[in-house]
């Protein structure tokens, strides 16, 4: 189980960038604007070349009232009694046992999420990261939303 805390650290605006490639790498880079300029042309579609393929970008801005977060998992851990997570009357009829809880900081938080692709811009219907925010946002309020 894992139980999300606000960093002791300020929350970091960011926008993740998705890319259709694969890396092998998780870190920061000494020079990123060696590797990464995106341009704006006048029409207003932003590309950049990376290891010599051109990518085109779309800016997929999250629902209002949403907010993304970037969690990190930390070594800590909280101990509880899985009587602790259940409702009350489930309470009386289960035994105790020991549920060890990970606590994940949140460290960053988006507004938008930007997704690179070869070949073009795709319609947000086609969009598998457009299409997935938008049904995993519905199934969420299906679940956790108020009935009226």
């Amino acid at each position: 189980m894992l139980k999300i805390q606000n960093s002791s650290r300020p929350s970091q605006k960011c926008t993740p960038n998705l890319l259709p490639a694969r890396i092998d790498y998780n870190g920061a880079i000494a020079t990123p604007e060696r590797y990464w300029k995106p341009e704006t042309d006048e029409k207003g579609e932003t590309t950049v070349h990376f290891r010599g393929r051109k990518l085109t970008s779309d800016v997929l801005p999250l629902p209002e009232n949403y907010t993304g977060a970037i969690l990190q998992v930390t070594d800590r851990v909280e101990n509880r009694t899985a009587l602790d997570t259940r409702l009350e009357e489930e309470e009386e009829e289960e035994e105790e046992e020991k549920v060890e809880t990970k606590i994940v900081e949140q460290v960053g938080a988006f507004e938008k999420v930007v997704v690179w692709q070869h070949g073009g811009r795709l319609e947000g219907t086609e969009d598998p990261y457009a299409k997935g925010i938008g049904e995993w946002i519905a199934f969420a309020e299906a679940i956790h939303g108020n009935d009226e």
